[in-house]
């Protein structure tokens, strides 16, 4: 029976402590489908520079919460005018393009047209309503996202930062063009009365009844607010940016990277190293950190025991690393 959960709160922490529960949990065949908001949010990838990111300092004077995520994907405005989806599936029954169809459903049920574009983006007019996001958990898969509604641009594009090579990949100058509210194509749909449409698509692709799930039930287990606690710690949030000044920057075709160093010139080995992505492949980047902490600052490690799949984002890295002397 497919299950349905819906926040009543809009703290992001509590709100991301629960889907990291829900995914951490063995499953019992059954696909559930998590509806919540965050009020006033900038969402990092996991692997984000959250100052290259987000105006941090003006987010957080304004009352505002920096969360970062743990799965890839670039950084995301959340305020009460967007809702958040988070499907969390069992292995056997995941298929992006079921996930995905009850998200367009549920859009075009107001009679607009969608499409996918890339792996990760929903369009409406050719312009974004929906970036999600995917990982594996040890029992389920997860695949979540946002949908843009009535979310304030203007504070959008006050606490993003988007750099100029991905406004220039997407052919566009500005946030605003790239982006759409769904009420501005049809101005009756709120972030509220869209949840029916959901859970019809929802059941219309899964069967039914729902099982509905209790939220506070969920918040009540010391895991979940041992996770909640664990997502709003400093640590987390900014993790080892704060230590790094010199960095250097690229856009691949896998997504952008930002690379961070501190050497020890007399051994001639990279001392510690953090590298920011929007990449949707957040375990490469991580791992790309592990061979590279310890390693020369003259010859990049070896990689060719790495699945070829992966050794095209790991040249790109060190590419723009050892070009740069490390230094």
């Amino acid at each position: 029976m497919p299950k349905l959960i819906i926040s009543n709160q809009t703290n992001p922490y509590l709100n991301i402590a629960v889907e990291n529960y829900l995914l951490s949990q063995p499953s019992d065949g059954d696909i559930a489908m998590y509806l919540w908001q965050n009020r006033r949010t900038v969402v990092i990838g996991q692997n984000q520079n959250p100052y290259a990111e987000c105006n941090v300092a003006q987010l957080e004077a304004d009352g505002g919460f920096l969360m970062r995520r743990r799965t890839g994907g670039g950084a995301v405005f959340h305020d009460l005018g967007n809702l958040n989806f988070s499907f969390v599936v069992p292995y056997d029954l995941y298929d992006t393009t079921r996930q995905f169809s009850v998200l367009q459903r549920a859009v075009e049920s107001y009679g607009l047209s969608t499409e996918i574009s890339g792996r990760n983006d929903v369009l409406c007019q050719g312009r974004k309503f929906s970036g999600n996001a995917f990982a594996k958990g040890k029992y389920q898969r997860l695949h979540h996202g946002t949908i843009l509604i009535r979310t304030d641009v203007e504070q959008l594009q006050r606490y993003l930062k988007v750099k100029p090579a991905k406004l220039l990949k997407h052919g566009v100058a500005s946030v605003q063009s790239r982006v759409v509210n769904l009420s501005d194509l049809v101005p009756e749909i709120t972030a509220l009365n869209i949840i029916p449409n959901l859970m019809q698509a929802f059941e219309a692709e899964y069967g039914s009844p729902l099982q509905t799930i209790d939220f506070d039930t969920l918040v009540a287990h010391s895991h979940v607010q041992e996770l909640s606690a664990e997502f709003a710690s400093p640590e987390w949030k900014y993790g080892r940016w704060q230590q790094f000044e010199g960095q250097q920057s690229a856009q691949f075709d896998w997504g952008g990277v930002e690379v961070a160093v501190q050497v020890d010139e007399a051994a001639g080995t990279i001392r510690s190293i953090a590298i920011a992505s929007d990449s949707l492949f957040p375990e490469v980047i991580t791992h790309a950190e592990q061979l590279l902490t310890g390693a020369s600052i003259h010859v990049p490690p070896s990689v060719e025991h790495l699945p070829e799949s992966e050794q095209q984002m790991f040249h790109d890295i060190f590419s723009l690393l050892y070009s740069s002397n490390v230094s």
